[in-house]
C-alpha cells in the first residue's frame, strides 16, 4: 500500500478525470459466503507514536477550492446541544455486500450529533458505503437502523470517512479479525430519507458531544457507553431487531497517539463490550458524549468485556488536520454540498482501494 501513500494525490487526479478502473481480483467460486462484523480488536501497550502530520495523506481536500469553499459557507464554530435522554439517539448500522463469490456483512454502531441526522461512527463499519461507489461486480447496501429495538429506519450517505484509515487498512476489509489501535478509525454520515420513503424527522435526537481537551483527572471517573452489541451470527445473520443496551463502567487510563494529548480511553469492562458496539458513544454523567468506541480493550486490565474509545478531541483534531476544518465546521452547513464535494474528489480513489481487496 505504500505507493498508493506516496503518489495518492496523482491517483486521485487521474482516476477523477479519466474515469479510471483500478482492477480487482476475486475469490474463487468455491469461497464460502462469510460474514464481516466489526472487529474484535486488542490495543497495544504502549500505543505506537501515530503521528497525525499532513504530510501522511494527500493533500486533496485541504488544496480543493471547492471543498474548501463548502467548509466555509453556511459553517459555525460551536456544536448542537443535544436531547435529555442520549440513549435515544444511537443508532445500529447494517450493512452488505454481494458480488457471485461473496457475502460479507457489518453491524456497528453510531449516534446522531446533530439534529439534521449526522451520524458519528467508525470507518471500519462506514467503509462499505464506499462500496456503493463502486459499479462492477458487486452490489454494497447500508442502512440506518433506530430504536429498541432497532428497526430499519433512514437511508444514510456518507459525508466524510477518514482517508488515512483507508488508506492504512483497505487491505483488511476481507479480514474477519483485524487488527489495529483505532487510531483514524471515524466516519461521518448524513441521513438523506426514510426507508421506504418514510418521512424523517424535522429534528431527530442527538447527543451533545465535548470535544475538548481530556485530562487524566477524569481517570477513574465514571461514565455510560451504549450501542447494539450483537449476541452470535445467527441473530445477525436472521434480521433480527437488536435490543439497545446500555451499561455503567469507569474511565481506566488515558493514552496517547503520540500527539501528546488524550487521544484514547481505556474502558473497563461491561456488559456491552462485545461485537456490534464499535462506533457506540461514551457519556458522562451529564450526558454529554467525550469519546467513541473503537476497538475492544484487554481484558486482563481492564475487566471482561472491556473497550477502548477514540476521545471526540482526538477526532476533533485528526480531521482538521485532513481538511483544514474541525468537527463543527464539518457537520454544519451545506451539507449535501460538502457530502458531493467529497464524493468527487476521494471517494472514487478511496472506493477502489477497497475493491482490490475484495
Amino acid at each position: 500500500m505504500t505507493w498508493l501513500i506516496e503518489f495518492g494525490t496523482t491517483l486521485i487526479t487521474s482516476v477523477v478525470a479519466a474515469g479510471g478502473v483500478v482492477s480487482s481480483w476475486w475469490l474463487p467460486p468455491s469461497y464460502e459466503p462469510t460474514l464481516h462484523t466489526a472487529p474484535a480488536i486488542i490495543t497495544p501497550t504502549p500505543l505506537p507514536n501515530l503521528d497525525t502530520t499532513a504530510a501522511r495523506i494527500p493533500q486533496v481536500l485541504i488544496e480543493n477550492a471547492a471543498y474548501q469553499q463548502a467548509a466555509v459557507l453556511g459553517s459555525q464554530d460551536t456544536l448542537p446541544a443535544g436531547v435529555h435522554n442520549p440513549a435515544e439517539a444511537m443508532v445500529n448500522i447494517f450493512c452488505s455486500f454481494r458480488n457471485e463469490n461473496t457475502i460479507r456483512y457489518t453491524t456497528g454502531s453510531g449516534f446522531f450529533i446533530t439534529p439534521s441526522g449526522i451520524i458519528l461512527t467508525n470507518a471500519h463499519v462506514a467503509q462499505f458505503l464506499l462500496l456503493e461507489a463502486v459499479d462492477e461486480d458487486g452490489t454494497a447496501n447500508c442502512t440506518v437502523r433506530h430504536g429498541d429495538p432497532a428497526a430499519p429506519r433512514y437511508e444514510a450517505a456518507l459525508l466524510y470517512i477518514s482517508p488515512t484509515w483507508v488508506q492504512e487498512h483497505a487491505a483488511l476489509i476481507s479480514d474477519v479479525a483485524p487488527k489495529g489501535t483505532g487510531a483514524f478509525d471515524y466516519a461521518l454520515l448524513y441521513v438523506t430519507g426514510g426507508v421506504d420513503t418514510q418521512p424523517v424527522p424535522r429534528s431527530l435526537p442527538h447527543i451533545t458531544i465535548d470535544t475538548a481537551l481530556p485530562s487524566t483527572r477524569s481517570i477513574g471517573t465514571t461514565i455510560s457507553v451504549g450501542g447494539y452489541p450483537t449476541a452470535n451470527t445467527e441473530q445477525l445473520l436472521s434480521g433480527e431487531a437488536l435490543p439497545r443496551q446500555y451499561a455503567t463502567t469507569t474511565l481506566v487510563d488515558l493514552y496517547t497517539f503520540g500527539s501528546n494529548y488524550g487521544d484514547i480511553y481505556l474502558l473497563g469492562g461491561s456488559r456491552v463490550g462485545t461485537q456490534g458496539v464499535s462506533g457506540g458513544p461514551v457519556i458522562t454523567e451529564d450526558g454529554t458524549a467525550i469519546a467513541m468506541v473503537v476497538t475492544r480493550g484487554e481484558d486482563e486490565r481492564q475487566g471482561a468485556g472491556s473497550l477502548n474509545a477514540i476521545t471526540l478531541s482526538y477526532i476533533d483534531r485528526s480531521i482538521e488536520a485532513e481538511t483544514g476544518f474541525g468537527l463543527a465546521r464539518t457537520i454544519s452547513g451545506n451539507l449535501s454540498f460538502k457530502a458531493a464535494v467529497f464524493q468527487r474528489t476521494l471517494v472514487p480513489f478511496l472506493a477502489r482501494m477497497l475493491e482490490q481487496e475484495l
